[in-house]
C-alpha cells in the first residue's frame, strides 16, 4: 500500500512540474530529505524517484519560457571551483572506481542545486522550499521525539536505511539544523493552529536529535542553541523552549544515555574517539605527501598502512574538515571552507539589508537562522563524516537565491529613485529601500520621464 502511495504521489506531480519546473526541485528535494519510498517494503524501495524528477524538470526548463540565469555570486563561484577541483582528484583518486561512484552521487547532487539557483528566484518560492525542507525533516523529528519520551531514551532514533541520515549520528546532525528552520517558519505562521503546532515540531525535533544518543549531535545542539539565542529577536521565546526541551531531556533520558555522553570529556579513554584521531592524522599526513588528496573513498585500510600514526586501527574519519582534507587535499579544504565563510558573510548582509522592510522582513530573520543551522553543521560535522551532505548546500542556495532577490528589489528602488538616490550603507542596501513596505520580488519599471542610472 505504502509503495502504491509513493508511486502515485511522485507521478502526480510530473504533469505540474512540466508546467512549472520550480516545483520539480520541491518534490526533489521532498524524495531527497524524507526519503518516503525507503520507508516502504516493496517495488518504490528501488524506483528512480529522483531520476524521473530531475529529468522531468529539466524538460519542463527547457519548454519554460521563464528566462534562466545563474546566479553568478560568489558563493556560486566558489561552489563550482569546489566541484571542478573534486574533478580533478577523482581523476587522480587512489581507488578510481570507488572515486568515480562516489563523484557520481555528488555530482547529482551539485547539478541540482544549480538547477535550483535557476529556478527559485521569488521570495514565494524560497519560502515553500524552506517549507518543503523542514517539513520533510520534521517527519523524523516529531516521530522521533514522540518514540523518544515512549521508550524512555533506551532506544537510539534512527533514519531511513539506505540514505545520507541512516545513521543515528547522520539524522542527530539532520535533526539540529532543522530546529532553527522549524522556528523560523513558526515565527511566521499566522494560522491560529498552525503556529503551535509548528513550536511543538521545534521541541519534539530537538529531543529526537538529543534521543540519537549521538555525540556530535549533542555538540552541535550545544553549540547551535548558544548562537540561536543570540540571534533570535524574540529571546525569551527561545529560552523558554530551550528550558522546556532541557527539562525534557533530564525527566526522560536514562543513566545511560549520560555515562555515553560523558565520554566527551575522556575521549582519550574512549577507542572509537581515538581511532577518529587516528584517521584525522591519517588524512593530514595523506593531504601533506599528495597535492590532490586521495580522492573519494580513500578511508581504507592500505592507507591506514602508509599514513596513519596506528596502521592496524582503520574506520572512517567522522569529520567533514578532515574528510574534505583526505579525499581533496588542502586545496580542497580550503575552497570548503571559503564557502562556508561567504555564506555566512551573505547572509548577515541579506540579514541587514531586510531588518526593516515590512513585507520582506522575514527574509531577515530566514537568514538568521539558516546561520545557526549552519552552526550546527560545521560543529556536529567536526565528528561526521558529511561533508558532501545536501543539506548544507541547500543552505548554500537559500542565501545566494536571498542575496539575489535583495539586489533585484534594491535595483527596483533604485529606477523609482533615480532622480534622487538615497544614500547608501554599509551593508549594501539604500536606506531608501530599507524604508519600502511594498513587495519588491522582481524589479519595477522606472516612472515615466525618469532616466535609470547605469
Amino acid at each position: 500500500m505504502r509503495d502504491i502511495a509513493v508511486t502515485l504521489a511522485v507521478f502526480g506531480t510530473l504533469p505540474f512540474i512540466l508546467r512549472r519546473p520550480w516545483i520539480g526541485i520541491l518534490v526533489w528535494t521532498w524524495l531527497g530529505f524524507m526519503n518516503p519510498h525507503r520507508m516502504a517494503w516493496g517495488f518504490s524501495m528501488s524506483m528512480p524517484f529522483a531520476q524521473i524528477v530531475a529529468i522531468t524538470t529539466f524538460v519542463g526548463m527547457m519548454l519554460s519560457s521563464e528566462p534562466k540565469r545563474i546566479p553568478w555570486e560568489r558563493e556560486t563561484k566558489v561552489l563550482l571551483a569546489f566541484v571542478a577541483w573534486m574533478t580533478v582528484t577523482t581523476i587522480f583518486a587512489v581507488y578510481p572506481s570507488l572515486a568515480w561512484e562516489q563523484f557520481e552521487k555528488v555530482i547529482k547532487i551539485q547539478l541540482m542545486i544549480i538547477v535550483a539557483m535557476v529556478l527559485i528566484n521569488t521570495p514565494e518560492r524560497l519560502k515553500a522550499l524552506v517549507w518543503t525542507i523542514a517539513l520533510s525533516l520534521a517527519f523524523y523529528g516529531v516521530k522521533g521525539g514522540i518514540f523518544t519520551i515512549m521508550k524512555g531514551g533506551v532506544h537510539r532514533v534512527q533514519g531511513p536505511p539506505g540514505t545520507f541520515i541512516e545513521g543515528n549520528n547522520e539524522l542527530g546532525l539532520a535533526l539540529a539544523m532543522t530546529v532553527p528552520l522549524l522556528y523560523f517558519l513558526a515565527r511566521g505562521s499566522t494560522h491560529r493552529w498552525i503556529r503551535p503546532a509548528v513550536y511543538a515540531a521545534t521541541v519534539l525535533t530537538a529531543l529526537a536529535a538529543i534521543g540519537t544518543q549521538s555525540r556530535g549531535a549533542l555538540v552541535g545542539m550545544a553549540v547551535m542553541g548558544t548562537v540561536f539565542w543570540l540571534k533570535a529577536r524574540h529571546k525569551f521565546l527561545v529560552l523558554l523552549l530551550g528550558v522546556f526541551a532541557i527539562l525534557m531531556v533530564w525527566a526522560i533520558m536514562p543513566e545511560a544515555w549520560y555515562q555515553r555522553m560523558a565520554t566527551i570529556n575522556t575521549y582519550q579513554e574512549d577507542a572509537s574517539a581515538m581511532g577518529r584521531i587516528n584517521a584525522w592524522w591519517m588524512a593530514f599526513n595523506l593531504a601533506c605527501d599528495r597535492l590532490f588528496g586521495g580522492g573519494f573513498e580513500t578511508f581504507r585500510y592500505e592507507m591506514f598502512h602508509l599514513y596513519a600514526p596506528d596502521p592496524t586501527d582503520a574506520r572512517d574519519v567522522h569529520s567533514i574538515y578532515f574528510e574534505v582534507l583526505g579525499e581533496h587535499g588542502f586545496v580542497g579544504l580550503f575552497l570548503f571552507l571559503l564557502l562556508a565563510v561567504f555564506t555566512w558573510r551573505s547572509a548577515s548582509i541579506v540579514r541587514r539589508a531586510f531588518k526593516d522592510h515590512g513585507t520582506l522582513e522575514w527574509m531577515s530573520e530566514l537568514m538568521a537562522m539558516v546561520q545557526v543551522s549552519l552552526v550546527a553543521y560545521l560543529a556536529a560535522g567536526a565528528f561526521l563524516g558529511m561533508a558532501y551532505f545536501d543539506y548544507y548546500y541547500n543552505l548554500i542556495l537559500i542565501v545566494v537565491v536571498a542575496r539575489v532577490i535583495m539586489r533585484e528589489a534594491e535595483a527596483g528602488v533604485r529606477q523609482r529613485a533615480a532622480v534622487a538616490p538615497a544614500p547608501v550603507d554599509a551593508s549594501g542596501m539604500s536606506e531608501r529601500f530599507r524604508r519600502q513596505p511594498e513587495r519588491h520580488s522582481v524589479p519595477a519599471r522606472a516612472p515615466a520621464g525618469s532616466v535609470p542610472r547605469s
